[in-house]
């Protein structure tokens, strides 16, 4: 089986390549965006696409994997993972969506449960305060195309304030 890693963070790619070339499957890497319009073809099955590429981000990219390779199934891992981001990523083709740092299992698990479930299991505990906030703010970044400015002012804020807390890593519950 053949599967297209794209993540810019070259030692976690290799050792994702490593675990999944002993598995059995025959990998190709990309570190760029230009890099994986390039390799991906026709014959790729699975690809797995980083959301944050040094600075591009995975969701422009997904529609062009999806018309060069319409059959692939894409999963997209990120270690800035929310919801605005999962919906989105689902909207423009993506099977599930990861958060890093995420096993080998996991992400083989993912690409076997492509159909929905139902009867998933909710979350006994609601979202704490700052990751709500967290969310807010990558659905209010989203809305406004990734533009900082635009996003700082529709949440009446400074700039420099919201990078700083775009900055930080997501909040985990």
């Amino acid at each position: 089986m053949n599967m297209l890693l794209i993540d810019d963070d070259e030692v976690f790619v290799g050792v994702l390549a490593r675990a999944l070339t002993r598995r059995g499957f025959e990998v190709t890497l990309a570190h760029s965006a230009q890099a994986a319009l390039q390799a991906v073809d026709a014959g790729i099955e699975r690809i797995v696409l980083d959301l944050n590429l040094g600075g591009d981000s995975g969701l422009k990219l997904l529609p062009l994997l999806r018309q060069k390779s319409p059959k692939s199934a894409v999963v997209v891992l990120t270690g800035y993972a929310s919801i605005a981001t999962a919906v989105e990523a689902t909207k423009l083709g993506a099977v599930q969506y990861l958060a890093k740092p995420a096993s080998v299992d996991e992400i083989l698990q993912a690409f076997a449960s492509v159909e929905p479930d139902p009867e998933l299991a909710l979350s006994a505990r609601p979202m704490s305060l700052r990751r709500m906030s967290w969310e807010h703010l990558q659905r209010v970044l989203s809305e406004h195309n990734g533009n900082i400015s635009a996003t700082a002012r529709a949440l009446n804020m400074h700039r420099r304030t919201l990078q700083r807390m775009l900055a930080k890593k997501p909040v985990n519950d």
